[in-house]
């Protein structure tokens, strides 16, 4: 148990507005109502918890799935107040949970540095629940309340006897009238959450439990049920080492370029300023940002100071790049390879927009700057050999952008001189409106020129691609550039690449992936989901990247003609004798059974064929099924978690190969194989 003496009291909540509107519009505060806003809602509780640790008021935090679809988050903080509130009338606890915008964020000393904002945390939940449970512990007692059916209390607030503990417990239970796509959480989801909020917190132990499985049990009878004993998934994360833990996590799979990684943790000018890294061999940066430990995926003041000192400090122990004039790093060289971790902590937070994820808080910047530069110079002089290192890989990196400069500039200048003409393989579309405008990537000469005759010519252009593109996991811009179909690809998007890419100059809003249905078709399908990742990031962040689902099988029933998207879809179909696929084999060399089967199934007038490749089918079946808005699927490929798909790709393209292996054996019972 933390012993920290605090006034935390019914004065210390402060009241803005009331909790109306949540529920008729519930996507404004928890973003959507699908899975990413339904595990939104555990976030918001455990939230509360974890700032109670940054307070230094709690060091052990579970979280655990119940049955039912409910969610447990238990802490040994201060435990809500329940004292009554001198504006509302009721107590504090109930304020809390019924009035948005209420909590101990606002004023007075409840909190110093916290995560939650807007206050709106737990009434939120509460609002979008069918029912909530509330257990504090406090000043010798145990205190409940509950509340039901989109945040009413059920009575007040009642002590329940006496407790020696001190802490916080909310149970909650979503409710499916809101959550229309289910209510079943991920635990997977939960853990990948919690182990990074561990790394950002020093000394907080978080631990996660599934009991949706588990036998009966009594979960009011304690405050960890962990300490129940029950058979049942669980994880524990806690670390000493903070962002030094959680840079070293990330780069598991890569090989460092010097030893040692660096850190710091200094408060500046009432920011709390604490940064992490190490270099990589690798072309990719991954910076990852946090303000007051919420992700600011878009970065903001503390990213700017941090990548403005990183640059200078660099370019300082180089002497100018190597001592010659004009050959100083730019930016871009110095992120080259880098994995960092930026968290600042202030007690007066200000983000850009709603989703906090960009941080505007001024001082932020000159903290950062100040804490980094400082402690980063230091670190360069006391590891001489990782100085050395660093500034080698910098200085590749140098040269590697100058002469991709020139092949880009070549690729470019190209483009130009042919009067902006597109690749001689690509047949464009007629309108000129992006939004209007559909470009689809196919695998191979034979599927392009049956997607080109098949194509709405006036909105669709057909790319073909010859073979397996090069896998840019491990090739710098430069290497990229004299691969052929990269720079089609590239001419055909209308972006450019690398420092001067635009997406404002995307010519399709629809960039469609259409490759063939075997493990052929699916390789060269990762390689331009690589290469999009890598170099066309805003092309997937922007919503214009999806993948074709053309047929595996035409299935006709005498003079009806089917399609079917699976195995499964095949048999629903055409019956239990889809499985013999071909009515052409010769009944000698099918044996007597068979040849019975066959005949049934010739007497139902059933033939089925498997579709190897787009180029089997002719256009108008390649139309129909793959290309005609009104019928056809695409998946739209989006990123739930960047630093998850950033590992993936590093696992499956890069040059890890034990890794790898192991993803697969992890995975092989997953994977749809068409051998």
């Amino acid at each position: 148990m933390v012993e920290k003496k605090s006034s935390y009291g019914a004065a210390d909540i402060t009241v803005l507005e009331g909790l109306e509107a949540v529920r008729r519009r519930p996507g404004m505060y928890i973003g959507t109502t699908g899975p990413t806003g339904l595990h939104h809602l555990i976030w918001e509780v455990f939230d509360n918890s974890r700032d109670e640790a940054m307070g230094g008021y709690a060091n052990d935090i579970e979280v655990a799935l119940l049955p039912g679809n409910r969610v447990r988050v238990a802490d040994n903080g201060r435990g809500i107040p329940v004292d009554i509130h001198p504006k509302t009338k009721v107590s504090a606890l109930e304020t809390v949970l019924t009035v948005l915008h209420a909590g101990g964020k606002f004023g007075g000393e409840g909190y110093k540095v916290s995560g939650g904002l807007h206050g709106v945390g737990v009434s939120v939940v509460n609002a979008l629940s069918t029912h909530v449970r509330a257990e504090v512990h406090r000043d010798g007692g145990k205190h409940v309340q509950e509340y039901k059916n989109g945040g009413k209390p059920v009575g007040k607030t009642k002590r329940e006897g006496a407790s020696k503990a001190n802490g916080t417990i909310i149970t909650f239970a979503p409710d499916p009238e809101i959550f229309k796509e289910g209510t079943e959480f991920d635990y997977d989801t939960v853990v990948s959450h919690l182990r990074q909020q561990a790394y950002l917190v020093k000394g907080l132990r978080i631990s996660v439990m599934d009991l949706r499985g588990a036998s009966k049990f009594d979960d009011t009878e304690t405050i960890y049920l962990r300490d129940l004993g029950l058979d049942a998934p669980s994880t524990t994360f806690y670390f000493e080492g903070g962002l030094k833990s959680l840079v070293s996590f990330q780069n598991r799979h890569q090989a460092p370029v010097h030893k040692n990684i660096f850190y710091v943790e200094k408060e500046q000018d009432n920011v709390m300023v604490e940064v992490a890294l190490q270099y990589v061999d690798d072309f990719s940066q991954r910076l990852s940002a946090f303000a007051n430990n919420i992700h600011t995926s878009e970065g903001g003041m503390h990213v700017t100071g941090f990548k403005t000192a990183l640059t200078r400090t660099l370019n300082n122990a180089s002497k100018g790049g190597n001592g010659k004039e004009g050959e100083s790093f730019t930016g871009d060289d110095v992120l080259e390879g880098l994995t960092a971790v930026v968290s600042v902590k202030l007690r007066e937070i200000q983000f850009e927009g709603q989703t906090k994820s960009k941080l505007g808080s001024v001082e932020a910047r000159g903290a950062t700057e100040t804490v980094f530069a400082e402690a980063f110079s230091a670190f360069l002089e006391e590891h001489p050999d990782d100085m050395r290192a660093i500034l080698g890989k910098a200085t590749l990196a140098m040269k590697a952008r100058k002469a991709a400069k020139a092949a880009k500039d070549s690729v470019m200048r190209k483009g130009a001189l042919e009067g902006l003409s597109l690749p001689g393989k690509l047949a464009d579309c007629q309108v000129r409106d992006p939004a209007e405008a559909e470009l689809f990537v196919v695998e191979g000469d034979s599927a392009g020129g049956t997607a080109k005759m098949g194509r709405d010519r006036r909105t669709q252009a057909i790319l073909p691609l010859r073979g397996k593109i090069l896998n840019v996991e491990r090739a710098r811009l430069d290497k990229m550039l004299v691969s052929e179909q990269i720079r089609n690809l590239v001419i055909a998007l209308g972006t450019a690449i690398g420092d001067v890419f635009d997406v404002s100059k995307l010519r399709y809003h629809k960039i469609i992936i259409a490759t063939d249905a075997d493990v052929d078709g699916a390789h060269i399908r990762t390689l331009l989901l690589t290469l999009l990742y890598r170099h066309f990031r805003p092309i997937v962040d922007g919503g214009f990247l999806f993948i074709a689902q053309p047929p595996l099988y035409k299935i006709k029933k005498g003079k009806e003609v089917f399609y079917a998207y699976s195995d499964e879809e095949k048999i629903g179909i055409a019956g239990k004798n889809a499985e013999l696929e071909s009515l052409e084999a010769d009944d000698e060399e099918q044996g007597e059974d068979e040849s019975e089967v066959k005949k049934a199934k010739r007497a139902t007038k059933i033939s089925v064929q498997r579709y190897k490749g787009l180029g089997e089918m002719n256009a108008d079946e390649l139309w129909e099924t793959t290309m005609d808005p009104a019928r056809r699927v695409l998946k739209l490929v989006t990123i739930d978690d960047a630093a998850e798909a950033d590992r993936t790709f590093d696992i499956l393209m890069g040059t890890d190969v034990p890794s790898r292996k192991t993803f697969i054996q992890s995975h092989a019972k997953e994977a749809t194989l068409d051998i």
